[in-house]
Parts: structure tokens; sequence; C-alpha cells
């Protein structure tokens, strides 16, 4: 089973409600570096912020995209992910056109992502991960959407935004491995909470832990 200290090194440290403040995000940094987290994932008004409070440490400082809903222009979607970039940013986590995927445009879902991957990946080597919203889809859905992030050059396939019940389930997260292989990235985000959770998770297939639980689970006795 994985370590405490080790999970840490696994967990994107998040809080993306929308009443967040810079005292929130100040926290959130701190805490980052107090319990060794891998990154923190903020909104794009505060990777700014995060980017110069976390400059001289090994947290990445990791951005959202289109979020929460994925329905965003494609266009609109490259421009924040270079905005983002621009601010510091080293991660990307953006969402797909879920209501292209169920509408079966698979090339629009794929061009979506690729124009995201390709202005990310422009200026320097960033990583992307995409969020399918594994509970608004289908079983079928959720293997096309996988394939689709593969193919189109993102590095990660993740489940959840978390604003859209249910989460994470390590059912999800062994039928995403499976389709996407050993060698690619899967991060598990979404109700979860606890230690056990995470490490479920992980054992699932998971190699990447988005919660806003962080201190809560690496606190745990």
């Amino acid at each position: 089973m994985v370590t405490k200290e080790q999970l840490a090194k696994l967990i994107d440290h998040t809080l993306l409600k929308p009443d967040a403040t810079k005292d929130d995000i100040k926290r959130l940094c701190e805490e980052a570096k107090k319990y060794g987290f891998w990154s923190v994932c903020v909104n794009p008004t505060y990777v700014s912020l995060a980017t110069e409070i976390l400059g001289d440490t090994a947290v990445k400082v990791c951005s959202v995209v289109g979020f929460p809903l994925g329905a965003n222009a494609s266009e609109v979607k490259a421009l924040e992910a270079e905005r983002a970039v621009n601010d510091g940013a080293s991660e990307i986590d953006m969402v797909i056109n879920i209501g292209a995927l169920k509408s079966r445009d698979y090339e629009l879902v794929e061009e979506d992502i690729r124009k995201v991957v390709e202005r990310a990946k422009a200026r320097r080597d960033m990583v992307v991960k995409v969020i399918i919203e594994t509970g608004l889809l289908t079983e079928d859905e959720k293997v096309l959407a996988c394939r689709l992030v593969k193919e189109s050059g993102a590095d990660f396939v993740k489940t959840s935004t978390g604003f859209n019940a249910p989460g994470a389930t390590v059912h999800d997260v062994e039928l995403m491995r499976s389709v996407v292989g050993s060698d690619f990235g899967l991060k598990a985000s979404g109700g979860i909470r606890t230690y056990r959770d995470a490490t479920k998770l992980i054992e699932a297939g998971a190699n990447r832990i988005g919660t806003s639980s962080g201190v809560a689970i690496i606190g745990e006795n």
C-alpha cells in the first residue's frame, strides 16, 4: 500500500470554488509546501499568484481550462491555456466538449483537445490532463473518450471535475486504465476525501489524485 509520504507526491491540492479568495489561495500554496503535494490546482485568475508563492519550490502550478462545463469554443480554450502558461502554469486540466461526445461528433472532441495541447506545449514542456466527466457518460462513451484523449497528444485522462456526481470510482479508473494502457497518465478526482479512498483509486490504476481534502487525507491518524 502507498505510504502517506508517497501519496502526498501524487496529489494535486485543489481549490476551484467560485468564492475562493486570495487568502484562500495563499493558504492552499502554504499547505502544498508543508505537505509536499505535487501541485496546486487553481482557477486561471489565480495562476500568477500561485506561481509567485511557489516559484522557489518543487510544487507545480496547475490551471483549469474550459472548466467546469467544457462547452467553450475550442479557440477560447486554447487561448485560456496559453494565458495560463504565460502566467506560470506547468500543468493544464481541460474539460472535453461533453455535448459533442454525446452527439457523436468525435472529430470535434479530438480537435478541441488537440488545439489546447498544441497551444499549451508551444512554448515549453507542459502536462495536459483531459477531464472526460465520467459521471455524465455511458460505459461506451467513457471508452471512446479515453481513446480520443490518448490520440490527441495529451498526457493524462482525468475522471471528473468534482462538480457532477458521482466523482471518481474504482470501476471507472479500472476501465480507463484498461483503455489507455499502463504508460499513460490517469488522474482520479471528485469526491476523494480519505486515505482509503485515495489508495483504492491508486491500486485501481490512478497515478495522480485531485482533491481538496489533501491535508485531511495526509493528516489522518
